[in-house]
């Protein structure tokens, strides 16, 4: 029996669209919550530093 996995490939980004960040994940909705957080909370990580919020699946 095969295992299946499903992941996702995303790109966010600043308001002003200078700065990209892409990621993979296999749980989008996760992962996309955890950018914003650490944005509203302030931390240095690197979505939270050039504030990307913006978000595309690809």
């Amino acid at each position: 029996m095969k295992i299946q996995y499903n992941f996702w490939v995303y790109i966010v980004t600043n308001p002003k669209k200078t700065v990209l960040y892409t990621g993979m994940t296999n749980n989008i909705q996760r992962r996309l919550q955890e950018h914003y957080e650490a944005c509203e909370r302030g931390e240095n990580y690197f979505t939270a530093k050039y504030f990307l919020l913006q978000s595309s699946m690809v």
